[in-house]
């Protein structure tokens, strides 16, 4: 009698643990994703057994990937790099591009916010520069640099002004004019109603557009490296297809957005220590 109530409890402390298991995955918001990754992998799984002659399973993939996946950085030769070192490359023109994109943007957003004849000056041209797709950017930066690498940070450079620019300018747009009498009737010199009250407005709309920038940024590269060649890991995707190695393909594109995913989480947590508001879902 005794063994057989021990059996009850344990059987009860293990149906316990699996509700409270079960409570907390719907309650961080974990199980739905798991749900949502693995149809994902269901679907990768049923076209790969259709075209078995060229697709890996995920079984598969994940085998021939064990050497990248294990030692992501090693270095066999002058162009044998494990996709750490590739990811990393790639990572340093994004980032150069990109930064130097703000640099520029932010203060040209403010220019046009605050400047009504310089918004109808410039948008038209931001306008029709806008929707030029970055690779047609690419045949100019290579006349003018003739170098893969800076070509490649030209073009990211370029294409992540525009949504800093507009984003920007309609930020500072946007400012209640009662924050700008406000601060005339204290007589604040421009300088401090920039510093003290339009920048902390338009600082929201400024991360939005460096987030959407940075999106853009990560995205570009990779199609800029599987033309101009070198280290990277949009060269990577390329010349894995080329070897059609899908396996390694597959591994790639986990790693690009893996890593953009991360990219917009950081640039996440700044904007909301920059701003002390939550960060908008994108």
């Amino acid at each position: 009698m005794q063994n057989r109530q021990n059996r009850l409890n344990g059987t009860a402390a293990g149906l316990g643990w699996i509700q409270q298991l079960r409570d907390w995955l719907f309650q961080a918001q974990i199980l739905w994703p798991l749900a949502g990754f693995g149809l994902l992998l269901a679907l990768w799984w049923g076209i790969a057994l259709w075209r078995s002659d060229l697709m890996p399973t995920p079984p598969q993939a994940f085998v021939a990937n064990l050497d990248y996946i294990l030692h992501p950085f090693y270095r066999r030769g002058p162009g044998d790099l494990g996709i750490g070192w590739l990811l990393l490359a790639s990572l340093r023109r994004v980032l150069t591009g990109f930064l130097l994109g703000a640099v520029v943007a932010i203060p040209m957003g403010f220019w046009l916010g605050m400047s009504r004849s310089a918004w109808l000056m410039f948008n038209p041209i931001v306008q029709v520069l806008k929707p030029v797709s970055p690779l047609a950017w690419l045949p100019i930066a290579l006349s003018i640099f003739n170098l893969a690498d800076p070509s490649a940070i030209f073009v990211i450079f370029i294409t992540s002004l525009w949504p800093t620019i507009i984003n920007t300018a309609v930020g500072v747009a946007s400012v209640p004019q009662d924050y700008l009498d406000v601060a005339q009737v204290l007589e604040m010199p421009r300088w401090r109603q920039i510093l003290k009250v339009i920048w902390p407005a338009a600082l929201p709309y400024t991360f939005t557009g460096l987030r959407i920038s940075l999106g853009i940024a990560w995205l570009v590269i990779v199609a800029v490296e599987m033309l101009t060649g070198g280290i990277g890991i949009g060269f990577f995707v390329w010349d894995e297809w080329n070897r059609l190695n899908l396996s390694a393909v597959f591994l790639s594109v986990l790693v690009i957005g893996v890593t953009g995913l991360v990219l917009d989480y950081l640039l996440g947590r700044i904007q909301v220590w920059a701003t002390h508001r939550p960060a908008a879902q994108s």
